[in-house]
């Protein structure tokens, strides 16, 4: 693999290079006859050569426009890889899978792992799975349960719409250049529709923002002028309660309860 290409800061670039991890990735993707692979920042192609070794078919987003013609030229003879260059924020992933479910896997952008996450939230009912390494910290986030000090707004949305699985962690080590922080891999599965049960997305996703807004206030000066007593009430929760301490399904039967905006 070339090493021309120098990690761009301004991308939160750290190039995985460790063999032991990416076959382990690979692993973790376990890639399946049919399967629809989109690979998200392939960067140097640390986990982009193997998968299209192993699977023969890849679509890969990069933003990076030095990166494309390195990444072209080390795929070919591999299989087939199409390159998106574009920004993934930018990325309609609905209309990418055109009617048929993709699988996302990635190293994501340290300086925007959070927007993107949110991003593919969006575009979940034709995702069938994800396995990304992010910060140990933000995977620790995603996974957390209430009452943990980590649990808040990230990990109420993705454990709404996902099934959130750590897998393993990635020391700074495996990577060049080494990140000051450890990094993990983690599955998301999207929830089937009927199990997720929010009756209004933009709602809820409002109500989740607000009440952690402000982490120390209860959920009744949070909320205010959101939720009233009698929405505490139908969704069983109370209003004294501070946002890390109501769990996924109370959040959910809250947004159900209260009024439209």
């Amino acid at each position: 693999m070339g090493t021309s290409h120098l990690p761009k800061k301004s991308l939160g670039q750290h190039f995985l290079h460790e063999r032991a991890y990416i076959d382990r990735i690979v692993q973790a993707v376990d890639p399946q006859p049919g399967d629809r692979l989109v690979e998200i920042g392939p960067g140097q192609g640390a986990i982009t050569l193997p998968l299209l070794r192993r699977h023969g078919a890849l679509t890969v987003i990069e933003f990076d426009r030095d990166l494309l013609r390195p990444l072209a030229a080390m795929a070919e003879g591999l299989g087939e890889l199409s390159i998106v260059h574009c920004d993934v924020l930018e990325v309609d992933f609905t209309a990418l899978a055109g009617g048929a479910p993709i699988r996302l896997v990635g190293n994501l952008p340290y300086n925007i792992s959070s927007p993107i996450l949110f991003h593919v939230l969006e575009h979940a009912a034709v995702i069938r799975d994800m396995v990304f390494m992010l910060q140990k910290e933000v995977v620790d986030r995603m996974a957390a349960a209430p009452g943990s000090k980590v649990y808040g707004r990230l990990s109420v949305m993705l454990q709404a719409y996902c099934r959130v699985a750590p897998l393993f962690t990635v020391p700074p080590g495996a990577f060049r250049p080494p990140p000051k922080v450890d990094s993990a891999v983690v599955r998301l599965v999207p929830r089937p529709t009927a199990e997720i049960g929010i009756h209004d997305p933009a709602r809820f996703a409002g109500l989740v923002r607000a009440a952690f807004g402000q982490r120390r206030k209860t959920l009744r000066n949070a909320l205010a002028g959101v939720c009233d007593a009698a929405h505490f009430a139908a969704a069983g929760l109370d209003p004294q309660a501070r946002a890390e301490q109501v769990d996924v399904a109370g959040f959910i039967r809250l947004a159900n309860a209260a009024p439209a905006a």
